[in-house]
């Protein structure tokens, strides 16, 4: 049964090609209504969300902001937030559901800012492996204890997303089986249950996308 449960993620297509896997372009369909001469409500939307994250990101980034140094990380929000919330809809692949689409994000964004801070700043860097005050026996711990904190990073940020991108949908999928096998009083709570469930996974869908952008944020002001 588990196995026919977690076929829904299953990235495999017709034609012996991965066609699904284009699902994460859908969301340049969206872009041409920043086009337009006057802005529609969705282009005043965008702006009012852009702009937020972007006064937000600047103070996480600290001192050592300069211009345009936000703009990755918005990208990346926009980027996961419209995957996640085009997954919810019918027959559209979720891709953020797979550890090798959200590692490709993670892995490389962390590893380019760890590049960066022992190259540019070696001495940062190491005294950043042992805190403030800490005792000269403890020393040794503390730079391994941050050492295995660092190096779990991208895990953490990919396992992060991808785990609840599946936990919403498998609880969608496992209630919506049960409907032929119910009667019609439980049928009507089942379908406001899953009203209910689809509008918590879109709140989930923007927040995840949020968390990662803003601990991207937080692991590169530290270097």
């Amino acid at each position: 049964m588990m196995t026919n449960l977690f076929s829904i993620f299953d990235p495999a297509s017709s034609f012996s090609l991965p066609l699904n896997w284009l699902s994460t372009s859908l969301g340049l369909l969206f872009l041409p209504y920043s086009y337009w001469v006057l802005p529609n409500r969705f282009t005043v939307l965008f702006n009012l969300i852009t702009s937020t994250l972007h006064k937000e990101f600047k103070v996480l980034l600290g001192a050592d902001y300069k211009k345009g140094h936000t703009f990755i990380f918005i990208t990346l929000f926009v980027f996961i937030m419209f995957n996640n919330l085009l997954g919810l809809l019918p027959y559209v692949f979720t891709s953020t559901s797979h550890l090798s689409m959200t590692l490709t994000l993670a892995l490389p964004l962390w590893l380019s800012f760890m590049f960066f801070g022992w190259i540019n700043h070696t001495k940062h860097m190491l005294a950043h492996l042992v805190p403030l005050g800490t005792p000269g026996a403890l020393m040794p711990f503390m730079v391994l204890i941050e050492t295995i904190s660092n190096v779990i990073r991208p895990g953490t940020l990919a396992v992060r997303l991808a785990a609840n991108m599946i936990a919403g949908h498998l609880l969608l999928v496992l209630l919506g089986n049960q409907g032929p096998n119910v009667s019609s009083s439980i049928l009507t709570l089942l379908i406001i249950t899953q009203i209910l469930l689809l509008t918590l996974e879109s709140a989930v869908a923007v927040i995840q996308s949020y968390v990662f952008a803003v601990l991207a944020t937080l692991y590169s002001s530290e270097v």
